[in-house]
């Protein structure tokens, strides 16, 4: 896919126009536009005057009346309606005939520009010239203005940019120097040459081309701004890059943006001239639409240039885009060929639009990205900048549209008619949603990146991880309750600008709010225990609690349920009406109790300055210092058993921290224990006769009633 494509649609478009002439012009086209030319000229303003639109659309306006009055009502509309249609056609036809009737007018209307040049320009250079020597006395200022800022230039050239700040002041530096830079150009060149006094041919010409190239070096300044094509200098501006695209799409995007502007600009002026030298304006249109063709060509090579290579897997879509694309500028310039600017605009706006947003939220979510991380979420100043410029965009695309519509706004909002309510209704819905959007993606954002940052502290347990887990249980609530109290409120307010009576709708509303009430209780129960469960703070994300026979870990919240994350991997999804009495394991502290059994024989005294001795170690250890709020120690002799003195002990700890805590206790117990000969008392069995050795029944006997007795006494 090289070259082909472009040839293939310049054929295409070719026959079409082709198709268009033969739609246009009857088969007697030619000797009218023979006998076009020896009309008077009188009778040809006539004919430019009938053809017309305006004067076409005031004498449609001014017989509609009649014709509904003979017809009736609803055959007069639909008569209107097919005479618009009609009418509309017509204006094409005779348009498109127009152009081709003065093709063969082309070569006496150059002559006679030629001579009116000849004859504007005598005693004078050639206009080339002056245009030649007021570039170059730009560009000297220019250079003079670059050396004289050297400094300034290579402080900016070497401005650090890790940071965002360092970023947008590199990139806002950057833009301001070439700003600087061509605005001296401008004012060098434009305002020198209007020192002088010149003719007003020569003075109207020359500064067309002047404003031709200035608004391409602006135009070479943006597009710098936005890729930052690499350079081979010592010293370059272009360092920082606002939209995300590799070196290689950054330098082809330029230079074909670059010659796109500039076949534009000076196409443009060059338009104009021919129409200063006396062209007739339907010559002066057939040159506009022969130029028109080169951009589709430029159009073209940015489109088929960069051919998908033969290991790319996208390479039939970004093909079929490609075509896709193609078609789109073909129609449009069809649409301008045919007089249909009023749909050209709208095309352009509808896709113009939305592939500018996508391009800027790239470029102000890569200049607003902290460095490293590339996976965080946008910050509040991102979303702010994007939001309000892509509404920014769409207000700017419709007051473009009210423009070349011709739509008069206040005549419009003045009127009383349905079409006039229905019309203002729209822009009011417009600018209500584009607000709403604006606030809803900020509050997202803001909430979003709160619930997002790292942990302040690395103790959970510590006033501001716990002030951290509390945002991080209410924000998701506070974020879905936001949406839908706005959306109610937008569709509440579009409802009121469109002309529709919301009073009987919020009625209405409240009936069957009622009944679903009745309907759903079960919900209703679960949203407003859930609401009081987060009121009073019963529990947190990230906290274990227990409630009837549901426990684990809180993991995220709904309207009407918490998920909870059972310590052996199932998550419980419990509704929160049926919750009850919770038990939170991970408030504040937790106390934990130990016993242990020894032998009768045993010195208390020991055991308790030996567990003493163990406290005072855990306390000193660095890992289970700060998690201990109250050390190991002995509390007494909790009981005298069968065959054991039983020990209690107890500690006070952080949440979730006594388990690790109480295995290492009983290792160092089990140790101490052993090295002071401290024995643990188990059951044992001894058995005694006069006789010798006991039989084995007995024996099992004996230690069955041993066992039992314990539990019986239990039950007792």
């Amino acid at each position: 896919m090289g070259k082909r494509p472009i040839i293939a649609l310049l054929t295409a478009m070719q026959l079409g126009m082709w198709l268009l002439v033969a739609f246009a012009m009857p088969a007697h086209a030619a000797t009218k536009s023979e006998a076009a030319q020896d009309q008077p000229a009188k009778v040809r303003e006539l004919l430019d005057l009938l053809a017309d639109p305006q004067v076409q659309a005031w004498i449609k306006t001014e017989a509609a009346p009649k014709a509904a009055a003979s017809t009736g009502a609803a055959a007069g509309a639909e008569e209107q309606l097919e005479e618009h249609f009609s009418g509309r056609l017509g204006d094409f036809r005779a348009h498109i005939a127009a152009v081709i009737a003065v093709i063969p007018q082309l070569p006496a209307q150059f002559a006679l520009g030629i001579e009116n040049l000849n004859r504007e320009r005598q005693g004078h250079l050639p206009i080339v010239v002056y245009v030649a020597v007021f570039l170059a006395l730009g560009f000297g200022v220019e250079w003079l203005f670059l050396r004289m800022t050297a400094r300034i230039r290579h402080w900016v050239s070497t401005m650090p940019i890790e940071s965002v700040a360092q970023r947008c002041t590199a990139l806002g530096a950057s833009l301001g120097y070439r700003l600087a830079a061509v605005g001296i150009f401008g004012v060098a060149s434009i305002g020198a040459f209007f020192i002088f006094d010149w003719p007003p041919f020569l003075r109207e010409v020359v500064f067309l081309y002047l404003v031709a190239f200035l608004e391409l070096r602006l135009a070479i300044v943006a597009s710098r701004f936005l890729l930052a094509p690499p350079t081979s200098g010592p010293e370059t501006l272009d360092r920082v890059r606002f939209l995300p695209v590799t070196d290689a799409a950054a330098s082809f995007w330029h230079r074909r943006v670059t010659l796109l502007v500039a076949w534009f600009c000076f196409g443009y002026a060059t338009v104009q001239l021919v129409g200063l030298l006396g062209f007739d304006p339907d010559a002066r249109l057939l040159v506009a639409y022969v130029l028109g063709l080169g951009l589709l060509a430029i159009g073209f090579d940015m489109i088929w240039e960069r051919r998908p290579t033969a290991d790319d897997t996208a390479a039939p879509r970004r093909r079929a885009l490609a075509w896709l694309v193609s078609a789109y500028i073909v129609l449009l310039w069809l649409l301008w060929v045919v007089s249909a600017t009023p749909l050209m605009w709208l095309l352009i706006v509808v896709v113009v639009i939305p592939w500018a947003s996508g391009g800027m939220r790239r470029g102000i979510t890569q200049l607003l990205r902290p460095p490293g991380s590339a996976d965080a979420a946008p910050s509040l100043l991102a979303v702010t900048l994007y939001r309000g410029l892509r509404a920014l965009l769409i207000i700017l695309g419709a007051l473009l549209l009210v423009e070349k519509w011709q739509i008069d706004i206040a005549a419009l909002m003045a009127g009383d008619s349905f079409f006039t309510r229905l019309v203002s209704g729209l822009l009011s819905s417009v600018v209500i949603i584009l607000a709403a959007d604006f606030g809803w993606q900020l509050a997202r954002a803001a909430i979003d990146r709160k619930l997002m940052e790292p942990p302040h502290s690395n103790d959970p347990h510590s006033e501001e991880s716990r002030r951290q887990a509390r945002l991080k249980t209410l924000l998701p609530i506070l974020r879905n309750l936001l949406l839908i109290v706005l959306l109610v409120m937008v569709a509440l307010m579009v409802l009121t600008a469109l002309g529709v009576n919301v009073g009987p709708l919020i009625a209405g509303a409240s009936v069957v709010g009622v009944a679903i009430g009745f309907g759903a209780q079960t919900l209703v129960r679960d949203i407003i225990a859930g609401m009081f469960y987060l009121l009073d703070d019963a529990f947190r994300v990230g906290e274990y609690i227990q409630s009837g026979n549901f426990k684990g870990t809180v993991e995220s919240f709904s309207l009407r349920s918490v998920k909870l994350r059972h310590h052996r991997g199932p998550v419980y999804t419990v509704p929160f009406g049926v919750l009850g009495a919770i038990q939170n394991m991970s408030r504040d502290w937790v106390i934990d109790k130990m016993s242990v059994g020894v032998t009768y024989d045993t010195d208390l005294n020991k055991v308790k300055k030996i567990i003493k001795q163990i406290g005072k170690e855990l306390a000193e250890d660095p890992e289970f210092k700060p998690k201990i709020m109250e050390t190991l120690k002995m509390q007494g002799v909790e009981q005298f058993g069968d065959y054991a003195i039983q020990i209690r002990m107890k500690m006070m700890t952080k949440p979730g921290e006594q388990f690790a805590i109480r295995r290492r206790a009983n290792t160092m117990i089990k140790q101490a224990f052993d090295e002071n000969g401290i024995e643990f008392a188990f059951p044992t069995v001894q058995i005694a006769g006069g006789s010798g050795e006991a039989s084995q029944a007995e024996i099992a006997s004996a230690a069955q009633q041993v066992l039992t007795k314990p539990a019986a006494a239990a039950h007792g």
